[in-house]
């Protein structure tokens, strides 16, 4: 049986074991919206993967770097824009790959700039 990464599976208990916090500090990470796990129809929070390995980044970043909460936060967010501006980078790349093969296919040929573009280079040499 596999999991989706994002299936809620775990109570707090395992997931205070899993990263080596206090039940408490994981309900004050919680409060203050660093993580935000699901909940059962009888109010027990329920942590996925992704959950944990979020609360291992925060870990990571307030002992081994000394981050506090606030700069955690920032720290996250920024994380969470990059990865989705590489997402739609990659959709980007995607889609002008595709339109070059349409353009070959019906005969005309991209010109130069069109593809140090599609490298991530600008067309103009600049």
């Amino acid at each position: 049986m596999t999991f989706q990464h994002d299936e809620p599976l775990f109570q707090i208990s395992v997931v205070s074991r899993i990263v080596g916090l206090h039940q408490q500090t994981i309900r004050t990470y919680e409060r203050i919206g660093l993580v935000r796990p699901a909940r059962t129809q009888g109010n027990t929070r329920l942590f996925s993967r992704e959950d944990v390995e979020r609360l291992q980044q925060v870990v990571r970043l307030v002992n081994d770097l000394g981050v506090n909460l606030a700069g955690v936060e920032v720290i996250l967010q920024m994380r969470r824009q990059i990865e989705g501006m590489q997402q739609e980078l990659a959709e980007t790349r995607a889609a002008l790959g595709a339109a070059h093969v349409e353009l070959e296919r019906l005969g005309r040929r991209p010109r130069p700039e069109d593809n140090s573009a599609a490298q991530g280079r600008g067309g103009d040499g600049r």
